[in-house]
């Protein structure tokens, strides 16, 4: 679990910054150009755009959490599956 969390917390600051970097492109790009775009309007292109850059750019560590996630809910499966053998009084091997 800890891996996953790890891996999910690189994910989302990678997010994040990305975003980041992307309204603050698109709020000087505007500024070259003359116009002032608000901060908000640049956040919400921003988080637009990153949607596919992230899946581009980011592809090794969305696969990672999700292996990760893949691995987590595997092992439930697994817990879940014994202890309903468990109740029913079945040998569990260990």
């Amino acid at each position: 679990m800890g891996k996953l969390a790890r891996d999910l917390g690189l994910y989302t600051l990678a997010r994040f910054g990305m975003v980041a970097v992307l309204a603050v492109v698109i709020i000087f790009g505007a500024k070259i150009f003359g116009v002032a775009v608000p901060v908000l309007i640049a956040l919400i292109f921003a988080v637009v755009l990153s949607l596919p850059l992230s899946m581009l750019f980011f592809k090794r560590l969305r696969i990672r959490v999700n292996e990760d996630i893949a691995a987590v809910d595997e092992r439930r499966r697994r817990d879940k599956a014994d202890l309903r053998a468990k109740l029913r009084g079945e040998d569990v091997a260990e």
